[in-house]
């Protein structure tokens, strides 16, 4: 059996809505009769192995599209951060390309981004000046109330592998590494400074690190990472960052924890395919 057909991808695809949704796409601040956002949902999933080829995933990426170009909206209220509408786009754009290269509207977002990102490293190293510059210019508009939308988070790192340059890939690469906050919505601590393997916190700094080693042309750089997870690895050559490891995102795979084998099997299997991606 694989995983997408594990019982905790059967519970979340019932739960999914006939135009493709998951309640909220983005808070759980708002009510809702769901106990996931799309987003969520989506996470889920695709960690779990759906992709475009299923039924579920084929729904929510024709809403998601609907949402992106104004035929639906998000059911979501309003954010006062940062500028609202070009943050759903960034969010919905995010999460198609995640599981299609094929939606014109959002690789127009991606190539948007991927501009402006290209202009804050274009002397090599970050200027913040050209990011806003460019911000402004790309985007047609000034940041509401003087506030930027981070590049340093999940959305914006999700769209740019394939619309930058393997030059800006490094040096986006380096900057963030550099950062003393992480990644905004994955890790938000120094990612030079791993966790001990255990725990949520060691799920969280993984998933970081899997999106971070979508940037092939950088993926060099996360060798250290790699070297995190060979010290980790345990004598008879396998993973366990233990009970604690349940977080509902990455782990459970398998249908259940109660065997310390079924957690080992898991941990493994995440660490050992990312290991072999960093350490290539």
């Amino acid at each position: 059996m694989t995983h997408r057909e594990s019982v905790w991808a059967k519970n979340l695809i019932a739960l999914q809505d006939k135009e493709g949704k998951w309640g909220q796409f983005h808070t759980l601040s708002w009510p809702s009769d769901k106990p996931v956002t799309t987003e969520q949902a989506l996470r889920r999933l695709e960690i779990l192995g759906c992709t475009a080829e299923d039924a579920c995933i084929q729904k929510a990426v024709s809403y998601l599209h609907s949402c992106l170009i104004g035929e639906k909206c998000i059911p979501d209220p309003t954010e006062k951060l940062h500028n609202w509408d070009i943050y759903v786009k960034l969010m919905l754009s995010a999460w198609l390309c995640r599981f299609t290269k094929e939606d014109a509207a959002a690789n127009a977002v991606a190539e948007t981004w991927g501009k402006v990102i290209t202009a804050a490293f274009g002397c090599g190293e970050y200027s913040h000046e050209a990011y806003v510059s460019a911000y402004e210019e790309a985007l047609g508009m000034k940041p509401r109330g003087g506030r930027l939308v981070d590049f340093r988070q999940f959305y914006i790192l999700s769209l740019l592998p394939g619309h930058i340059s393997p030059e800006t890939e490094n040096a986006v690469m380096r900057y963030v590494l550099d950062g003393p906050e992480g990644v905004y919505y994955c890790y938000e601590k120094p990612l030079l400074l791993p966790p001990a393997f255990s725990g949520k916190p060691a799920v969280r700094y993984l998933l970081t690190l899997e999106l971070l080693a979508r940037f092939t042309h950088a993926r060099g750089q996360l060798h250290f990472a790699a070297g995190w997870l060979a010290e980790n690895r345990l004598p008879d050559g396998t993973w366990d960052m233990g009970s604690g490891a349940r977080d509902g995102v990455l782990f459970p795979l398998s249908d259940d924890w109660r065997k310390k084998e079924s957690r080992v099997r898991d941990c493994t299997e995440c660490a050992a395919a990312l290991w072999q991606k960093l350490s290539g």
